[in-house]
């Protein structure tokens, strides 16, 4: 009797862990005896991983790659290449997490383990030569935004198109029949303000989000808060008057009429749930410099890197101001024809992402590889 096939999957940070999780289940369901062990979080472990890293322990602030020299990450890069040889997986797979699971992919190509990528690095967007990397130390890459295909056959890669994991997440949402009352919100018009996940971009972005209140005394703005970020952060909000809600995102863009959202994955979710968005971003001038020479794409937003072309207005560095925000928002508000193009925009982009299934598909493909193994 043959063996169970032994995977090991790493994830890191929140949204990478509930992709990881999501693949799991679908990979269990395909084949139950399945013998996953890994590096994750809480949704990883609830899916049926056996955690050897707990991706907490080691979740520094910022971009990882940008601190991957900290004693602690190098620690935790070792525990895992251990007991990445102690477990003796069939394949490993990576979700996201550029910054180490490339060093983790290197690894596993020097011990001749296959590599499976799921949602590869963004190397469309800035250093494009690191396609060569991720072609020399993976054997399967699973992406989740139609253009990349093309992208990476530039590089003589072949990458399977899987879907978009929001199209599974979304659709499994309901929104809470008492939103407004739940949250003591008035029944005014309410304008989402995403302003991010992550505790340094919201001490930049708030600021000029906050400053619209006063310019739109007949709408009511909410705040998209993250409740591991505390409360302190928001504060700024607060004393303008400004609900901060946390933990509720897709209940605040169900009932939004527009937002205002800082360049991320948060660009999509909005635009999935139809709600018109002015996109923002401002970093400081040096990274900004630095970012300007390494970018090579047109767009920073999803939405509009999707559709290739500007559905969505973006606000980037000193273009994100007062004014610009006041008028970009009058126009949404406003203007029904200037509405319904960025709708039709949507439509297009929902078209273009697909029918979803990313997590069922991604799996069907992993099995695969492993059964030709």
């Amino acid at each position: 009797m043959t063996s169970p096939h032994k995977l090991y999957i790493i994830s890191g940070e929140r949204s990478g862990d509930l992709h990881a999780s999501n693949l799991v289940r679908s990979l269990l369901s395909k084949k139950p005896d399945l013998d996953i062990r890994g590096m994750g979080g809480s949704y990883s472990k609830e899916a049926g991983v056996d955690l050897a890293v707990d991706y907490a322990e080691i979740a520094l602030m910022g971009f990882l790659e940008v601190v991957l020299g900290f004693r602690k990450v190098l620690k935790y890069l070792s525990i895992v290449k251990k007991d990445i040889l102690a477990y003796k997986p069939d394949a490993i797979i990576l979700v996201d997490y550029g910054g180490f699971n490339m060093k983790i992919a290197a690894f596993a190509k020097e011990n001749n383990i296959p590599v499976h990528y799921y949602i590869p690095p963004k190397v469309w967007a800035w250093n494009q030569k690191r396609a060569l990397k991720l072609k020399a130390f993976t054997d399967h890459i699973y992406a989740i935004l139609p253009f990349e295909p093309r992208f990476f056959e530039k590089y003589d890669m072949k990458v399977h198109y899987v879907g978009n994991p929001l199209l599974d997440e979304i659709p499994k949402f309901q929104a809470h029949e008492f939103f407004f009352q739940k949250n003591e919100l008035s029944y005014q018009p309410i304008i989402a303000l995403l302003p991010g996940s992550r505790r340094q971009e919201i001490n930049v972005m708030l600021d000029r989000m906050v400053a619209l209140v006063k310019e739109f005394p007949n709408a009511q703005f909410v705040i998209a808060g993250v409740k591991d970020l505390g409360t302190e952060i928001y504060q700024r909000g607060v004393d303008a008057g400004i609900r901060v809600i946390y933990d509720q995102t897709y209940d605040l863009l169900s009932h939004a009429i527009a937002a205002v959202v800082t360049s991320g994955t948060a660009t999509l979710e909005t635009a999935l749930f139809r709600v018109p968005q002015i996109v923002v971003y401002r970093t400081s001038s040096v990274s900004y410099a630095i970012a300007k020479n390494l970018i090579r794409v047109p767009y920073i937003s999803l939405v509009n890197l999707i559709a290739d072309k500007e559905v969505v207005k973006e606000l980037i560095q000193n273009d994100f101001s007062i004014p610009n925000l006041k008028s970009e928002l009058q126009q949404i508000l406003g203007n029904q024809v200037y509405r319904g193009q960025m709708l039709q925009g949507y439509d297009l982009i929902k078209e273009q992402i697909g029918e979803g299934s990313a997590s069922d598909n991604t799996a069907s493909l992993i099995l695969e590889g492993l059964d030709k193994k």
